[in-house]
């Protein structure tokens, strides 16, 4: 058995920064990992997936440009070239930031599935055939999260697509369904549309990107709808048959009415799951909820004492930007004597469909459940000097407002630079600048952010 000061599960976006910071702060650590450095974000999400996204974004930009008095008579999709640049820089990101975790003093890394053989213990089934067993008094989980595959008949027996696996095609499907209308199936849908292929997508809600105000999914699927991509709300897929020739039929219910459609590929894009099971949790003393989060309170800490779950896997919003911030979360407290709480604290989010939609704060659906009294300024891309001038008018700005003491309450943009545009109204609310005079703010022009000055002039007040 091997003693460290300090034991991390998962190099993802929390326990890659946080080992780091544990060796340079003298403590000896090791970090595991079962499979690539990075996590998620590095090697299945963030990274691969926006840099897909701009050449999608091109593909768009190519086939509208005549809009913009430059007609490009020819074009085509090489979805391996896109393949390989994806590759090259996911690489580059996984091998830098394993590079400089092996370069840092005091920090072992690992490759193997850690599984807990007691309390403070873990055994380390490395890749390499061999194990080991290692203690230490503090330990700190970043397993991340798993794809979720349904239980629907006839699915297993197709060569269903997920998240990871529809990032390695090398040749555009000709007919792609797609199962699950929020992120991650938006961002793949719309790009895929846009690589050439035709797209389907079932959503079980009677709205896409149903946690969002109704205006919102309205707007977004009148957007996906312009590019020619196909919309079922409401609708289930309730049988895969693959036949022969690679064609798949499908048997989708919709209001107990069933129909039957062909495709070539399918994708499951309904969400995630924790990946909690291997590591044996209850022989720690930890806890999880029914869906296999593991259970925290409001430092991070489980219900082990001495041992912290970061990321994906404890449950709530499954961001990279609140895993980082939970790894600061934990290490200051722990050792700069601060005490920080991930209660209340602000969840910004961008979905990376095009245009972009950012949120910070709460929205009409949350303010109305909530009782509170509330103004709402609304204004249209169409509205917005820049989206004009650009050629690109989809969507709208949106925020909440206390007409008393004209706090932002919160924001909502779904249109060009969506994020960035939200940023700008998550700062002003960090920094308690209330609308009236985000009014009379001097922005240059012609920027989206300019046209706060109009979004909060359709108050009235």
């Amino acid at each position: 058995m091997k003693t460290y000061d300090a034991i991390v599960i998962g190099a993802g976006q929390a326990g890659g920064p946080l080992a780091k910071r544990l060796a340079k702060a003298g403590k000896k650590t090791v970090l595991i990992e079962k499979r690539f450095y990075g996590g998620t974000c590095v090697n299945d999400g963030c990274t691969p997936t926006k840099t897909m996204v701009a050449s999608a974004k091109a593909a768009y930009m190519a086939g509208k440009s005549h809009e913009l008095g430059v007609p490009v008579k020819k074009f085509s999709v090489d979805l391996a070239a896109i393949k390989k640049r994806k590759d090259e820089i996911v690489l580059r990101s996984r091998n830098g930031g394993l590079k400089a975790a092996e370069k840092t003093q005091n920090l072992d890394v690992i490759f193997g599935e850690a599984v807990f053989a007691g309390e403070k213990t873990v055994e380390v089934r490395l890749n390499s055939g061999k194990k080991q067993t290692i203690t230490a008094d503090l330990i700190f989980l970043n397993p991340g999260a798993l794809p979720l595959v349904p239980e629907i008949e006839g699915l297993n027996e197709i060569k269903y697509l997920n998240s990871t696996t529809i990032l390695d095609l090398e040749e555009v499907p000709e007919h792609l369904l797609v199962l699950g209308g929020n992120y991650i199936g938006l961002e793949f849908g719309q790009m895929f549309r846009r690589f050439g292929s035709k797209v389907t997508i079932l959503e079980k809600s009677d709205r896409i990107v149903s946690h969002e105000d109704q205006d919102i999914s309205e707007e977004m699927q009148k957007i996906l709808e312009m590019e020619s991509i196909t919309i079922h709300n409401n609708t289930q897929a309730i049988k895969f048959k693959q036949k022969a020739g690679g064609k798949i039929t499908v048997t989708i219910s919709r209001k107990g009415e069933e129909r039957k459609i062909k495709c070539t590929h399918v994708l499951v894009a309904i969400g995630r799951k924790p990946q909690t099971e291997a590591l044996n949790l209850p022989a720690a003393g930890i806890e999880t909820d029914e869906h296999g989060n593991i259970k925290v309170n409001d430092t991070l800490e489980t219900t082990a004492a001495g041992v912290y779950a970061l990321g994906d896997a404890k449950g709530g919003p499954a961001f990279t930007h609140i895993s980082y911030n939970d790894y600061t979360i934990v290490y200051r407290n722990l050792f700069e004597g601060t005490s920080y709480s991930i209660k209340d604290r602000p969840v910004p989010y961008c979905m990376f469909t095009d245009p972009q939609l950012g949120r910070i704060g709460i929205d009409e659906t949350s303010a109305k459940k909530r009782g509170i009294k509330y103004k709402v300024a609304k204004i249209p891309m169409a509205h917005v000097a820049r989206a004009i001038e650009t050629g690109d008018t989809r969507g709208f700005m949106k925020a909440i407002v206390d007409p008393d003491t004209k706090a932002i309450l919160g924001a909502t943009v779904l249109g060009p630079e969506g994020g960035e545009i939200m940023t700008v109204l998550q700062m002003a609310m960090e920094g308690g600048i209330t609308y009236d005079r985000i009014r009379y703010c001097v922005f240059a022009h012609p920027l989206y952010s300019e046209s706060l000055n109009n979004l909060f002039m359709t108050l009235g007040d």
